[in-house]
């Protein structure tokens, strides 16, 4: 008997028609293969923006303690609709909210970290026989107050419950049948990618890739978690998400990310002594801001200038932050641009393979389109640029390195 834990989101959990003829055919397809079944699911389709529409209309800077109490609620409906489904059909089955599963947090509210998952419940319930629903993106303080996760939390829920449990698998049921080489809605001719390994995974989220959340992917490398990214209404195999294995590194490029959901702060004549950057991102991390790139011009008659990027939705409140901090250090302004996009490409490859920077640089350039900021790391390399060029980039860079070939057809030698 296996242990599996299945994940199914909005989009799945969009009507009562797709949760009683789709969601619970994918459970009911796990149960009776005689695994134990894990569920957890996202509020439906719409609902957590609605949530926070109704909460911005009051006030655009809520309590987020409140915010959190508020927009945890679309998860409990999608697990008590499930749940009375399954029980309806004649299959026992108990939903929870995620601090009735023991999902213990941090109080960082709106972004809260999962910090221990106590799973007694949870098996006592597996014991009886029952299909265990449970809500994602929630948790509780050790003080009882409710938490979020983020955007995408539900994803993080899943694997860190899997992780806890030792599931064997990890099974991610979306709209899509898996992660592409770009977004299919940008470039047509993208293929489904059949495996990747946790870092690619891990570098294509946090670059932008809808498909799953980052935070979701740490946990599965970290306690090498099977993770597969399927589609809910096809039942095809998607992608495994697993270890890296020695022929990874074959293929240069496994696909493209872009991001429009990011914003460029820069901080103009910032005196050149040691202690200023500190002080800018150590107010930005206690506001728990994260930051993504940072670029720090070449010091003229002692002074610099300061840009990073964050998310859109940490931007306002980034830009006062950056504004008070300006103004102790003497610096002279503060520029926000929202109109920037992030386009990277990302493969394991790229660790033994030289020319992949140049083969960007100059595919951007032919198409004229200007870079602004770049960041590299060993298997990725990204390029801020304005958004307006944001599908172009993603189409050219495609082409360029042939991603709408079969894999078998680019592979390199190491």
């Amino acid at each position: 008997m296996a242990l599996i834990v299945q994940k199914f989101g909005g989009t799945s959990m969009g009507s009562i028609e797709r949760i009683r003829d789709f969601v619970a055919k994918r459970i009911l397809e796990e149960k009776e293969k005689g695994n134990q079944v894990v569920v957890v699911v996202s509020a439906m389709a719409g609902e957590t923006d609605r949530l926070i529409n109704l909460v911005k209309s009051i006030t655009p800077e809520p309590n987020e303690r409140d915010m959190d109490f508020v927009v945890s609620t679309g998860e409990q409906v999608s697990a008590g609709l499930l749940s009375i489904t399954l029980n309806h059909v004649g299959h026992p089955a108990i939903a929870l909210s995620g601090w009735q599963a023991g999902i213990k947090t941090d109080r960082a509210f709106t972004k809260a970290r999962i910090l221990e998952i106590d799973t007694s419940r949870i098996l006592k319930h597996l014991k009886e026989g029952k299909i265990v629903i449970i809500t994602g993106f929630q948790g509780i303080t050790e003080e009882g107050d409710i938490t979020t996760l983020g955007r995408g939390g539900s994803d993080t829920s899943a694997v860190a419950l899997a992780a806890a449990l030792k599931a064997d698998r990890c099974d991610i049921y979306t709209d899509v049948d898996g992660v592409y080489t770009a977004d299919p809605r940008i470039v047509p001719e993208a293929r489904r990618i059949p495996v990747l390994s946790y870092e690619e995974m891990l570098e294509l989220a946090s670059l932008g890739a809808k498909v799953l959340q980052i935070r979701s992917v740490e946990f599965a490398m970290k306690y090498k978690v099977p993770l597969r990214v399927r589609s809910t209404f096809t039942g095809d195999e998607g992608t495994l998400i697993k270890e890296e294995d020695e022929t990874m590194e074959r293929v240069v490029v496994r696909g493209i990310a872009h991001n429009k959901n990011e914003a460029r702060i820069t901080v103009v004549k910032v005196p050149d002594k040691p202690g200023i950057a500190a002080k800018l991102f150590d107010a930005l991390a206690e506001a728990n801001i994260p930051v993504d790139m940072i670029v720090q011009n070449v010091s003229v008659d002692g002074y610099t200038d300061i840009s990073f990027t964050v998310d859109k939705n940490d931007a306002a409140k980034a830009e006062k932050i950056t504004k008070q901090v300006a103004d102790e250090i003497g610096a002279r302004e503060v520029i926000r641009d929202d109109k920037i996009a992030k386009v990277s490409i990302v493969g394991l490859g790229m660790r033994s393979h030289a020319g992949v920077a140049g083969k960007v640089f100059e595919t951007l350039a032919k198409y004229g389109i200007n870079i602004i900021m770049i960041s590299t790391s060993e298997i990725k390399i990204s390029c801020v640029i304005d958004e307006k060029f944001t599908e172009l980039a993603v189409r050219v860079l495609h082409e360029a390195f042939e991603l709408d070939k079969e894999e078998s057809e680019r592979v390199k030698p190491v």
